[in-house]
């Protein structure tokens, strides 16, 4: 697994996570302190977030940062 891939792969999860909760990358951004183009960065895989931005980003979302991390993973293989 590349780090490229993790990031493409996360990107996605946080898409359809987001997409699940009918939640626009504006909500989401402004749900966790973020500027929109941070999510969209994110959601194309262009962004390396840090853990405390994952945090925020999960908690809204409803998941666990672990969960967010290991679906990721998953994602990426």
């Amino acid at each position: 697994m590349t780090t490229k891939s993790l990031l493409k792969a996360l990107g996605e999860e946080v898409r359809s996570r987001r997409s699940e909760l009918q939640m626009s990358q504006e909500a989401l951004a402004h749900g966790s302190g973020l500027h929109r183009n941070v999510i969209g960065r994110l959601e194309r895989g262009t962004y390396n977030p840090s853990v405390l931005t994952l945090l925020s980003i999960a908690v809204k979302l409803n998941v666990s940062l672990s969960g967010l991390i290991a679906s990721a993973e998953k994602r990426s293989r």
